[in-house]
């Protein structure tokens, strides 16, 4: 099977052409694909296929083409992944199947369509704008934080550490501890702190974020949404530019009157072949 392994500020994905939705995709594949000891290693699977082809995209093969079929590394759905449709987009280009152009080239995804365009050496995707809808705690460890949660397509809890604690010293080696009666459907949870201004943006936060379904990933392009979304809530705006400083990188966030553009570097690193049988799904 081919593949090709790619990554947005260090957000990881294995890649897997499949046109016409014919590839058997599992869980256990997934999660055995995305296993950093016996597989390829990522922090999930990007799946290429015609929006026609694939029974969650027909209803959108009017508006995209392409339907990004994204998977955590443990073998479960995700609504949106902003890294992910980056990268997912490099591959559309790289590849010729899909030509740049002065319009916005348009993905599906679970979470309906995002448009992307190509700045510079960036990629940027349009998605939808973050709603900030209600506040909720998390726990990790001793450490009982407030935070707010934010709907980017899926879900996330945003928790600013207090003074005198610092991003690094937080133990993210298991899932903090959220309500599941205010997320059912799991929680991506950011850790955030203020960053030093930087010029052209009106802010700059720094974040760590644990993933549902992934654990904790060095950058999270949704979550940088939310993170930002709530950024400029708490200094008294709608609309704005920030700069977001994950683990693996920096990221710019623009959210406008009815949308959101998450823009950064997104990399193709290595193609190839994996020997199926020597997985262990």
């Amino acid at each position: 099977m081919e593949f090709t392994k790619g990554h947005g500020t260090g957000n990881d994905f294995v890649i897997l052409p499949d046109p016409d939705g014919a590839l058997d995709l599992t869980p256990g594949l997934v999660a055995a694909l995305c296993d950093r000891r016996r597989g390829i290693g990522g922090d999930g699977v990007l799946r290429v296929v015609r929006a026609a082809k694939h029974p969650e995209g027909t209803a959108l093969a009017g508006e995209a083409e392409w339907f990004m079929d994204y998977w955590n590394s443990d073998g479960s759905f995700a609504e949106m992944c902003g890294n992910g449709a980056r990268v997912f987009v490099r591959y559309l280009l790289e590849t010729g199947l899909a030509t740049p152009s002065g319009a916005a080239l348009p993905v599906a995804t679970r979470a309906g369509v995002v448009h992307a365009r190509i700045e510079g050496e960036a990629i940027a995707v349009e998605m939808r704008r973050p709603r900030v809808y209600d506040t909720a705690t998390a726990t990790l460890g001793g450490l009982t934080l407030a935070g707010a949660a934010v709907d980017v397509g899926n879900p996330h809890l945003v928790c600013a550490l207090p003074a005198g604690l610092e991003l690094a010293g937080l133990d993210l080696t298991r899932a903090p501890d959220v309500d599941p009666a205010v997320f059912p459907a799991g929680v991506n949870v950011e850790f955030t702190a203020p960053g030093e201004p930087v010029d052209g943006t009106d802010g700059h936060v720094r974040m760590r974020v644990y993933e549902r379904g992934s654990a904790e990933t060095l950058s999270c392009g949704t979550g940088a949404c939310a993170v930002a979304a709530v950024a400029l809530r708490d200094a008294g705006r709608d609309i704005g530019t920030m700069t977001v400083d994950v683990p693996g990188g920096r990221l710019t966030v623009t959210v406008t009157d009815d949308s959101c553009w998450l823009s950064g570097p997104a990399v193709l690193i290595a193609t190839g072949e994996v020997t199926l049988p020597t997985l262990h799904p």
